[in-house]
């Protein structure tokens, strides 16, 4: 081997090493980024469970209508990883048929608390549908970043399993849209 082999050779390797290093740190930071959008979707949905559950509690709807909304902020609150996208999902269902319900924005706006309220639920319906998009698209993006070919063979992303959509139903009631 001549001296110019063995430097080619090292020279190869150290940018292989430097390049490997690089992707390693690439999907570090993405790991990251997942965690913090994953905590910020779990604050986005607790908070708007929060003002779900202040609504219901306000007195500024009728019983019945108080009665599944709590239930439904409840049950989103309480639930655990396998059921909570349903529960999500739930709470979102049960907003739309308290909010879509005839001159309901009418009716809240004559009431004291009504129009601070509406827009805290407004603020916090869509922050919960912004969260939720931020979060699937960091799983996407870490998805792509684990299935590439030198993320598999190196093992770059140690055990961690892929991470999983966070797909629920978000979609604001008309109420809050038609602001």
């Amino acid at each position: 081997m001549t001296a110019t082999t063995i430097l080619v050779a090292g020279v190869i390797m150290v940018l292989t090493a430097v390049y490997v290093s690089w992707r390693a740190g690439r999907l570090d930071r993405l790991h990251i980024r997942l965690e913090l959008a994953r905590e910020s979707l779990d604050a986005a949905l607790v908070r708007r469970a929060a003002v779900c559950l202040e609504l219901a509690a306000s007195r500024i709807l009728d019983p019945a209508t108080s009665l599944v909304l709590a239930a439904a902020a409840h049950e989103a609150r309480t639930a655990g990883p396998p059921e909570r996208e349903h529960a999500e999902s739930e709470l979102s269902r049960a907003l739309r048929a308290v909010l879509d319900q005839e001159r309901f924005r009418e009716k809240l706006g004559e009431t004291p608390a009504g129009p601070e309220l509406l827009q805290e639920l407004d603020s916090a319906v869509a922050k919960v549908v912004y969260a939720r998009r931020f979060y699937n698209n960091a799983v996407g993006v870490t998805r792509a970043a684990q299935r590439r070919l030198l993320a598999r063979t190196l093992r770059l992303a140690g055990h961690t399993a892929y991470p999983d959509f966070f797909e629920i139903d978000d979609a604001p009631p008309q109420a809050l849209a038609a602001e």
